[in-house]
C-alpha cells in the first residue's frame, strides 16, 4: 500500500497510489492513514485519483477514518473516478463526505519518523 503525503493550505492531502481500495489492503490503507494524522492539517483530503475500484471494506475503512478523525477534523475526498463516484452516490457516501472534483495541488512533506 503506497500514500503520499502532502499539504494544501492548511489541509493535509493524503493521495492514495493504488488502482484498488479493498479487502486486501483495507487494514492497512487504515493503519497508514492513522500513522499520518499524527501529522497537522485540517481537514484532511483524500485524494482517490488513482483509485478505479472501492469494495465495501474499503468503503468502510475510508468511514473508519472519518470516525478516527472525529468531528472537530473533517475527512474530504477528491478526484474520484467515476466507478469510485457511483459507489459513493449508490451507498449515499456523497452526503456524507465533501467531495472535491479533483485533486488539490499540493507541496509535499515528509511525514514525521
Amino acid at each position: 500500500m503506497q500514500v503520499s503525503l502532502g499539504r494544501a493550505g492548511e489541509a493535509l492531502v493524503v493521495c492514495v497510489q493504488e488502482s484498488r481500495l479493498d479487502a486486501a489492503v483495507a487494514l492497512t490503507f487504515k493503519e497508514m492513514i492513522r500513522e499520518a494524522m499524527e501529522l497537522p492539517g485540517s481537514p484532511v483530503i483524500l485524494d482517490l485519483s488513482q483509485v478505479e475500484f472501492l469494495d465495501s471494506s474499503g468503503l468502510g475503512a475510508i468511514v473508519g477514518v472519518m470516525k478516527l478523525l472525529g468531528p472537530d477534523r473533517p475527512l474530504e475526498v477528491a478526484a474520484l473516478s467515476s466507478s469510485v463516484r457511483k459507489l459513493f452516490r449508490l451507498t449515499r457516501m456523497d452526503t456524507v463526505f465533501r467531495i472535491h472534483d479533483c485533486a488539490p495541488r499540493t507541496e509535499a512533506i515528509r511525514a514525521a519518523e
